[in-house]
C-alpha cells in the first residue's frame, strides 16, 4: 500500500496533497481500491466496480477542481454513468450499460473525483435501510451487524469506513440524513432543485434531491458549490447563495434563534438516548450564545402523511408504467420485492381525485410549516428516534408477511426528515454524539428554504465545539 494515511484525510485535504505533488490520483486510487476489498466483504457497500476505468481516469489530465484525484462513488439509483449499469436495487432491470452521464456526474467529474463504482441500495429507495434481494444487506462500519441506513447506505457505510472521503447520496424522505446518522456522517439534504435532478419520477415532484454523505462540513459545502445550479430546461431555482458555501462554514452564524422538539409524526415517544443527546444538544447551543427554546411545528403530522402517502403512491404507480414501458414488459410474479410490490399495488389503486388532493393538502401543510419558520432560524430534533437497530429486526425480506410489523419498526426508528422533503427546506445530520454501545447519534438542523448558507456556519461551529473527525468506526481505515 502506498499510502497509508489515506483515510485520515477528507476529499479537500486529499486534492491538497496532490496539488502539492505528495500524491499522485492513481495512488489515491489504489488506496480506495485496496480498502474496498478489504472491508466490503464486512460491509457490502460497493456493489459495482469499475476498477479498470478509474485507473485509467486517474492516470490521464484531471479537471483542476476542488476535489482533483479524490475517490468517488455513485449511488445506484437514478444517476446515470456513460458505460456503468444501474439497478435501482432491482430485479426488475434494465441494466444495460448507460450511454451517457446525467448532468450531475458531468459535474462530478469536473469537481476533479475519480469514480470508482457505484454503491448499496434497497429496492428503488423506498426503506430506510439499504438491504434487497438483489444487491444483499449494507452493513454499518461502526457494528457491521446493525444497518447502515437508507437509501443511501452504501454510500454512508463507504464514507465512514474510510474507503473515500465523501460519496454521492439522495434523499427523498431522508435517504441523506438517515444513513449519516447511522453511520456517523455529515449529511446535507439541500434545498429543491439547488443541484440537477438525475430522474424524472421522484426528483420531478421535488421531493427527492441529489448531494453527498461526508466525514467534514467543510467537503459537504466545497462539493455543493461544486456542483449547485440550474441545468437546462430547468422550470425552477432556488434561492442564489450569498457568497460560496464553503465560505460560509468558517464564518461565524451570529447569535441565532434555535426551536427544538422531541415530538414525532408516530406519537411515539423518542428514545432515551436520543432524548438525553437532544438536551446535551440544547446546552451546548446555549453555551455558544444561541437562543434556544422548545416550540414544534404544529401541524397535523397523520394529515401530511395520509396527502404524502396518495402523492406517492400514485407516483409510484407512474414510475412503474414508465419503466414497464422502456423494458417492454411487466414485472414477473415475485420479480419485485415486497415493500416494492406493496407500493406498486397501491399506487394503482389510487384515484386522480385522491392524487390531486394529497398534492393540495401537502401544499397547505407546506405553508404551515413555512409560516413556522418566521419564529426561528433553525430547527432542531433528533435525525433517528434510537440509535442504529439490528439488520435482522429491521428486515423488509423476513418481515415479507408482516410487513405491517416492519412499517411499525421503521415508524420506532426513523420519522422526523420526511417534512423537510415536502416543503423542499435544506436540512443537516451532524454526528454530534455517540450511544452506550459507541453508536453514532445524529442531531438534525433544518433552516428556512434555501437557507444552507446558515446550517453551514452553525454546522462548522458545533464540528469546532463537538469534533467527530477523531471517532473511527470498528470497520476502517
Amino acid at each position: 500500500m502506498g499510502f497509508a494515511e489515506y483515510a485520515s484525510y477528507d476529499g479537500l485535504g486529499l486534492a491538497e496533497l496532490v496539488r502539492k505533488g505528495e500524491v499522485s490520483p492513481a495512488e489515491l486510487v489504489e488506496a480506495a481500491i485496496e480498502r474496498i476489498e478489504r472491508h466490503n466483504g464486512k460491509l457490502n457497500a460497493v456493489t459495482y466496480k469499475a476498477y479498470d476505468e478509474a485507473r485509467k481516469v486517474a492516470a490521464g489530465d484531471l479537471p483542476d477542481g476542488p476535489f482533483k484525484g479524490a475517490p468517488f462513488l455513485i449511488k445506484d439509483l437514478g444517476a446515470k454513468v456513460t458505460g456503468w449499469p444501474r439497478t435501482s436495487g432491482s430485479n426488475y432491470a434494465d441494466v444495460a450499460a448507460d450511454s451517457e452521464d446525467s448532468e450531475l456526474i458531468r459535474r462530478y467529474r469536473a469537481s476533479g473525483v475519480v469514480l470508482l463504482g457505484k454503491t448499496n441500495t434497497p429496492e428503488y429507495g423506498i426503506p430506510g435501510i439499504t438491504q434487497s434481494e438483489r444487491l444483499g444487506p449494507c452493513g454499518n462500519p461502526w457494528n457491521p451487524e446493525h444497518v447502515s441506513g437508507g437509501s443511501s447506505g452504501g454510500a454512508a457505510s463507504a464514507t465512514a469506513a474510510g474507503i473515500v472521503p465523501l460519496a454521492h447520496a439522495s434523499d427523498g424522505l431522508g435517504s441523506i440524513r438517515i444513513p449519516a446518522a447511522n453511520c456517523g456522517l455529515v449529511g446535507m439534504k439541500i434545498t429543491r432543485d439547488r443541484t440537477p435532478i438525475c430522474e424524472t419520477t421522484d426528483g420531478a415532484m421535488g421531493f427527492s434531491v441529489h448531494h453527498v454523505v461526508s466525514r467534514t462540513v467543510r467537503d459537504s459545502a466545497a462539493m455543493l458549490d461544486a456542483t449547485g445550479g440550474p441545468q437546462p430546461g430547468d422550470p425552477f431555482a432556488p434561492p442564489q447563495k450569498e457568497r460560496p458555501f464553503l465560505e460560509e462554514v468558517s464564518r461565524s452564524p451570529g447569535k441565532l434563534r434555535i426551536a427544538w422538539s422531541l415530538e414525532t409524526p408516530s406519537g411515539r415517544p423518542m428514545g432515551e438516548e436520543m432524548i438525553a443527546a437532544t438536551h446535551r444538544t440544547v446546552a451546548v447551543l446555549k453555551a455558544l450564545g444561541h437562543d434556544v427554546f422548545e416550540m414544534g411545528l404544529g401541524i397535523d403530522y397523520r394529515l401530511m402523511y395520509r396527502a404524502q402517502g396518495y402523492v406517492s403512491a400514485s407516483n409510484f404507480a407512474a414510475s412503474m408504467q414508465r419503466r414497464a414501458e422502456a423494458y417492454g414488459r411487466e414485472p414477473e410474479p415475485g420479480e419485485l420485492g415486497p415493500l416494492a410490490q406493496r407500493a406498486w399495488d397501491a399506487g394503482r389503486r389510487v384515484t386522480g381525485q385522491q392524487a390531486f388532493w394529497g398534492w393540495q393538502q401537502l401544499r397547505l401543510s407546506n405553508i404551515q410549516v413555512l409560516e413556522r419558520f418566521q419564529q426561528f432560524d433553525v430547527f432542531l430534533t433528533p435525525t433517528m428516534s434510537t440509535p442504529s437497530p439490528r439488520i435482522d429486526w429491521l428486515d423488509p425480506l423476513a418481515l415479507a408477511d408482516d410487513l405491517r410489523e416492519f412499517d411499525k419498526r421503521q415508524a420506532a426508528t426513523y420519522g422526523t426528515t420526511p417534512t423537510f422533503n415536502f416543503t423542499g427546506q435544506p436540512s443537516l445530520s451532524l454526528p454530534l454524539w455517540q450511544s452506550q454501545d459507541n453508536l453514532p447519534l445524529g442531531m438534525m438542523f433544518s433552516g428556512r428554504f434555501g437557507d444552507e448558507a446558515t446550517l453551514y456556519r452553525l454546522a462548522g461551529q458545533l464540528e469546532k465545539e463537538i469534533p467527530w473527525i477523531d471517532r473511527k468506526p470498528v470497520v476502517w481505515g
